[in-house]
This record gives structure tokens, C-alpha cells and sequence, in this order.
């Protein structure tokens, strides 16, 4: 990737030619320049406006609630059920199970599904669907790394720069009180070392971006809005052009772009979460978490829980080096993702209470267990049942490997369909449909997106290769540790 020489903005002569690009303002579509600067700016600036909590909604209204006997999704999810993945393991033996795509991409979509829901219901319900709340935005705006701005969230921001964010001391961790908990705009991507690093880059990132609009002379009362609309529009970018057509299929991604959604459709302003994505589709990638992880060249492997459990101080010796989990220039390809094939990992059968809770029954350990309870508490249809409304041929028993005596639950259903029809590779079609118009269409809802406001628009950050990916987001991240 070819940046250049950040220069001193006192020095003379003209901002570089890619620091000029990034500060230029999107063209509106049905106005000047300056009436889409000004228009973005606006937006931006609502950040700092409190919002209430935001509505769930289903996707197939038509269709009937699956119901299921608890007792069976327990012992589906539970240790030794057909979700265990340890008896596989043993099996295939180890790297046996790869996949093609890299090992940080499930984590990537886990950042995206803080980005956009926050429910704080319990596991086993009590509360009615059609009550749940949103405490997120449903919009891709990055609300879970900029919180309420640096008027509404002050501590996240420096006090003699305001434009950026204040990470830890060197640069390698975020903010802590006194006791270690982290200053952070969502608590869940301190859970663990990978949501924590991918946090972290983007404000990295964010701090990046301010340094090069300074170069390029933007005014300071408008840095911040600036920074955080450019970093938020090429993250939007990547969500669509980058990690969409690895998760299901560059040919889906098209066809809704230049169609719309059949199913998800939301007018503007009128954005909510379909439940079939909350509950099942988009908690796919916990069939993608990798048996154990080097957090480094030739250092050693171990599960992402309990090692990498987080809520703590990132000490030097624990960082993550993201080419080992994403596949980044200059470096060797990087780990891969699991396979997608409805079994879990061991350390996602069994996660520490760190994670959990104190909880009082110990099969709600189980991430497949809570996945599949999820669903049934949110009264959420069969696989079956939506394959059919679409029109596709539903799995087999042979494919499921489990009797469902009433249906498959959505979110087992998504990943077997993963592994038998695509490959384990990518989500099927029930899945890819949910999760292509969802992630397009709230885009498409909400008003300060770049699809709404501007679907031309290309961007604007240095790049390594033809097309904007989130491998160059990082690299500018890394770019920008001196400065951060």
C-alpha cells in the first residue's frame, strides 16, 4: 500500500494527493459538493442525540413458531449433543475442518452484530417477543465504537484532541478505570482478545483518518464529523463489497443490490432487526470459531476460552498480530475459519462464567445451547418452513444428522445448510437471503448510509489493490499506532 509521508500541516506546499481524496465531501446525487458535505455533516452530527430503544420485528410474519421441547435443544447443545464438534475433532484430527476464508472473519461479523443489536432479555424468555427492545441503533453507523460522540461519551475521547479517540497508554489497549474495566462504547467487544483488537483498529483508524483531513486542511470544528463519516461509510463499503461476497456469494450480493429485497425492504426511517437475523441467521459464525489460535508467528495455540477471555488489561505479551487471523499483504496466508458444519468448538460448549454469568443450570454453558433456546423463546419458524417460502429444496434428514421431530430450528438449520450447500464455506440460501437483505437493506433504511445517500460513491482511504477491503482498513490502522 502506498501512503506517503505524513507532512506537519504548518509546512508548505499542497496536502497530498490521497489526503486531498479523503477529504473530499461525496457528490449528493441531487445536489453540489458542498450540499453533500454539509448534508453528511448534519447526519454525522446527530450522534450526539439520545435515541430510544429501537423495535425487533420477523421477516416471514406468515410463518407459524416452530416450538420445540426444551429438553431436546439442551441435549442437542449440550456436551456431547450433535453440536459438540470434540468428537469430530477427534476424528478428523486437527486443521482437518478448515475452511477457506480466515480465521477473523466470524469475528468481523460479530463486531457488525454489536454494531447493530443489544438485547438484554434473559436466556429462557419470560419477556414476548414482540415486546423486545432494541438498546441499538438499527443502523451500520459504528454507534459501538463512537458512542454518544465526544459530547455525549467524553471519556472515550482526548481531552487535548477531541477529533480522537484516547487509547491506553501505548496504543496497544483501550482505557480502564481503576479496577481494569474498560472505557469502551460497547462492553461486549471487551469479551475477548479478537472483538478487543478489532475494536482498537478501528479507532486507530478513526485517529488515522484524522491526521490525514488535517493534512488536507479541513477545518477543526469539523474533523471529527468528517473522520467518523469517512471511517463509517468504508466500513459499510467493506460490510457490502468485502466481507458479504465471502459469506454468501458475490452473485446474492448483486442481485439484491440491484433488485432490492424480496423479504427485508424497510422504507427509510422505518429500519428494524427481523428476529430470523438476530436469533439465528447472523449467529452463524459461532459455528466458524476455530478449535485454537496462534496470537502470533510460531507462538502457541490455545482456545479462544478461557485464554483469550477478556474484561482485563491487554498486557504487551497477550496482543493479537492480525495477520495471523486475517490474510493481509506482505504476510503469509493467514489461520483459517472452522468449517461451517452445525458443531461448535469445545470452548463454546463450555464457556467460562466470565462470559455466562453465574447461571443455574450448567448446559446454559453451552453457546449452541443458549443459540438454540434463543430461538425457541423468540417463537422463530422452522428451517424447513423458510426454505419452503423461498422456494428452495429443504435438507434432508441425512443432511441434518438429527431428528427434529416438528422442524429444524432456524439457527442449526442456517449452519447444516452451510455445510451441504455451501460447501462450509458460505451460508445456503436460507441463510444468505437473510443475511444479504438485512445487512443491504438497513443500509439502504437509514438515511446518512452511503447507499442512501450516495450509491455512487467509491472510497477514498489508500488501498493496496483495484477495490477498497478490509485488509487496507487495517493496514491504515496499523499505520496509525505512533499516532495514536
Amino acid at each position: 500500500m502506498t501512503t506517503g509521508h505524513l507532512t506537519n500541516r504548518s509546512e508548505p506546499g499542497p496536502a497530498p494527493a490521497y489526503a486531498r481524496q479523503v477529504s473530499s465531501a461525496p457528490a449528493h446525487p441531487h445536489g453540489s459538493r458542498v450540499a453533500a458535505r454539509d448534508h453528511c455533516l448534519s447526519l454525522a452530527r446527530a450522534v450526539d442525540r439520545p435515541t430510544g430503544a429501537a423495535r425487533y420485528g420477523r421477516m416471514f410474519p406468515g410463518l407459524a413458531p416452530l416450538g420445540t421441547d426444551p429438553q431436546l435443544l439442551m441435549r442437542a447443545g449440550a456436551d456431547g449433543g450433535v453440536c459438540d464438534a470434540t468428537a469430530a475433532l477427534d476424528r478428523l484430527g486437527p486443521g482437518r475442518d478448515d475452511a477457506a476464508e480466515a480465521a477473523g472473519w466470524p469475528f468481523f461479523g460479530q463486531l457488525i452484530a454489536h454494531d447493530i443489536t443489544a438485547d438484554r432479555s434473559p436466556i429462557m424468555g419470560g419477556v414476548d417477543p414482540e415486546a423486545l427492545r432494541n438498546a441499538r441503533a438499527p443502523k451500520l453507523n459504528l454507534e459501538m465504537v463512537y458512542s454518544d460522540g465526544p459530547i455525549g461519551s467524553p471519556y472515550l475521547y482526548d481531552l487535548h484532541d477531541a477529533a480522537k479517540f484516547l487509547l491506553g497508554p501505548d496504543g496497544g489497549d483501550v482505557q480502564r478505570n481503576a479496577q481494569g474495566v474498560a472505557l469502551i462504547g460497547d462492553p461486549r467487544n471487551d469479551s475477548h482478545l479478537f472483538a478487543l483488537t478489532l475494536h482498537i483498529a478501528l479507532m486507530r483508524a478513526h485517529n488515522r483518518i484524522v491526521d490525514l483531513l488535517r493534512v488536507a486542511d479541513v477545518p477543526e470544528p469539523d474533523l471529527f464529523d468528517k473522520a467518523r463519516i469517512t471511517l463509517t461509510w468504508h466500513y459499510q463499503w467493506i460490510i457490502v463489497h468485502d466481507f458479504l461476497p465471502r459469506l454468501v456469494g458475490a452473485t446474492l450480493v448483486e442481485q439484491v443490490l440491484a433488485e432490492g429485497g424480496r423479504w427485508f425492504a424497510p422504507p427509510a426511517g422505518q429500519a428494524y432487526i427481523p428476529l430470523e437475523f438476530a436469533d439465528a441467521a447472523f449467529r452463524y459464525g459461532h459455528g466458524q470459531i476455530r478449535h485454537t489460535y496462534r496470537l502470533v508467528d510460531g507462538g502457541p495455540a490455545v482456545p479462544l476460552f478461557p485464554d483469550l477471555v477478556g474484561f482485563g488489561p491487554l498486557p504487551a505479551d497477550r496482543r493479537l498480530d492480525l495477520a495471523q487471523v486475517f490474510d493481509l499483504p506482505g504476510h503469509p496466508p493467514a489461520q483459517r475459519a472452522k468449517r461451517l458444519d452445525g458443531r461448535l468448538a469445545a470452548s463454546l460448549i463450555g464457556l467460562p462464567e466470565q462470559v455466562t454469568g453465574a447461571v443455574d443450570t450448567a448446559a446454559y454453558r453451552s453457546l449452541a445451547v443458549r443459540d438454540l433456546l434463543r430461538g425457541d423463546t423468540t417463537a422463530l419458524p422452522s428451517g424447513e418452513a423458510v426454505a419452503r417460502l423461498l422456494g428452495v429444496d429443504p435438507l434432508t434428514a441425512d443432511e441434518l444428522e438429527q431428528s427434529w421431530p416438528q422442524g429444524t430450528p432456524l439457527w442449526f438449520y442456517i449452519l447444516k445448510e452451510a455445510e451441504h450447500r455451501g460447501d462450509g464455506d458460505r451460508l445456503g440460501p436460507v441463510g444468505g437471503c437473510i443475511v444479504a437483505e438485512v445487512l443491504i437493506g438497513l443500509q439502504r433504511a437509514d438515511a446518512a448510509s452511503y447507499l442512501s445517500l450516495a450509491p455512487g460513491w467509491r472510497p477514498t482511504l489508500p488501498t493496496a489493490g483495484p477495490d477498497f477491503s478490509l485488509a487496507d482498513l487495517l493496514a491504515l490502522a496499523s499505520d496509525g499506532v505512533a499516532s495514536a
